[in-house]
């Protein structure tokens, strides 16, 4: 059955999103075009990150693959308190993020876009993590040593942090590492039947 996933081209430098697709046996490429992660601001926060993966495929699909090869592109949001909060800036910044996310809620929205010959298929993917309480010293030595400053949040779910200091996760664990695979692939069976 995993044969009859098409070949796609991811449009993404992140690396967790390529080990996603590897461990779900996806054949992919990865090209790249650098987008301005801007949005217009009247929209919802659901529709944020579908919009910049939306913007990020179109600039790929429409340089890159004159083939029409099926497209996949995304981006991660992480919301707390209806604000979204970006990637870190520096040190401080990532230890300010943390500190807030410490002892609370927050979800993790990744908007999915994915262009075939057909049309599009795009859906956002939300989870709820939840935070034990961090002290100053647990965060400062995570970020010291991880620095997550690629990462929405100031984390990664997948690092110490995700293993010592996560209360509680619900939804999809790997889409707060940036992809809903088990969504990907079956929108990816659905254009290829």
């Amino acid at each position: 059955m995993l044969h009859s996933l098409p070949t796609i081209i991811l449009a993404s430098q992140s690396p967790r999103r390529r080990q996603l697709l590897e461990w779900a046996e996806v054949n992919f490429t990865v090209e790249v075009i650098p987008t301005s992660e801007t949005y217009p601001h009247d929209l919802s926060i659901e529709e944020v990150p579908v919009y910049i993966a939306r913007e990020k495929a179109r600039v790929v699909n429409s340089s890159l693959n004159p083939a029409g090869i099926p497209l996949l592109a995304a981006d991660t949001v992480v919301v707390l308190d209806n604000r979204i909060i970006g990637k870190p800036k520096d040190t401080a910044e990532a230890i300010q993020i943390l500190t807030d996310l410490s002892g609370k809620t927050h979800r993790v929205i990744t908007g999915v876009v994915l262009m075939h010959a057909k049309g599009e298929i795009a859906f956002a993917d939300c989870t709820e993590v939840t935070f034990h309480t961090l002290t100053y010293e647990q965060i400062e030595q995570y970020v010291t040593r991880y620095q997550p400053f690629d990462k929405a949040g100031a984390y990664a779910i997948q690092e110490w942090i995700g293993v010592v200091g996560i209360q509680s996760i619900k939804g999809d664990f790997y889409n707060v590492m940036g992809l809903p695979v088990s969504r990907v692939i079956q929108a990816l069976y659905s254009i290829s039947s």
